[in-house]
């Protein structure tokens, strides 16, 4: 658990569309050293410039030290592939929108997928470095949701990273607010235990930022 000085803004799945990124930094009322950014993962496929957005976040991360970063779905099966070479997740990968991600960095196959060596040490170090969630005194960061019956630290990636179904439905308080992703919405969703912020920014919505403790919303 970490206590946190100044806001917090999370931020929800970018998915390649580094444009916006640029755009909803730049509208963000962020200090560096006073607030903290946590991006709740899925940063790559499906739209057009994952090197673009790894870019943005490895130079943020050099500036800012305490940001976070969480392992995103997508992520996750990308480096579940370079770890296992198990060929049957090629077609789930090419179904995310894996191509996106290789042209983005002037590759056009899937032949550099397992080995990871299309990505610059910098982009590589950072995926591999993303986190499975955040909790501070008052929030729960996640990528898709969790298990409310279930200890946070004996939950496991699939958890954090796929969870949809009853995660949105159920009715349950951990006594701490869980802020997600992952799970798309036209708006962002804010209940009294939960606040989704995956506004769909790669299908032609917005990407959606969220400020804590005053649930301020910011878009681009």
């Amino acid at each position: 658990m970490t206590s946190t000085v100044g806001k917090i803004f999370a931020i929800g799945d970018i998915h390649g569309c580094a444009a916006r990124l640029r755009d909803l930094l730049y509208r963000l009322p962020y200090e560096p050293g006073r607030d903290r950014l946590v991006f709740l993962g899925d940063y790559i496929n499906r739209g057009p410039d994952t090197a673009g957005v790894l870019d943005l976040l490895c130079g943020l991360k050099e500036r800012d030290p305490d940001l976070i970063a969480l392992l995103g779905n997508h992520e996750y099966l990308l480096l579940e592939y370079h770890r296992s070479g198990d060929p049957a997740l090629l077609p789930y990968l090419r179904k995310m929108g894996i191509d996106a991600t290789l042209k983005s960095y002037g590759m056009h196959t899937a032949f550099s997928l397992q080995s990871l060596d299309f990505l610059p040490p910098t982009h590589l170090a950072f995926l591999t470095g993303l986190r499975l969630y955040w909790e501070t005194g008052e929030y729960i960061f996640v990528h898709a949701g969790l298990e409310p019956d279930r200890a946070l630290a004996e939950q496991d990636a699939t958890s954090f990273c796929e969870t949809r179904g009853n995660f949105i439905s159920g009715n349950f308080d951990l006594g701490k607010k869980v802020i997600f992703g992952h799970n798309e919405f036209e708006l962002p969703l804010v209940t009294a235990t939960r606040i989704g912020i995956d506004t769909g920014a790669v299908h032609g919505n917005l990407l959606t930022s969220v400020e804590l403790p005053g649930e301020s919303f910011y878009h681009a």
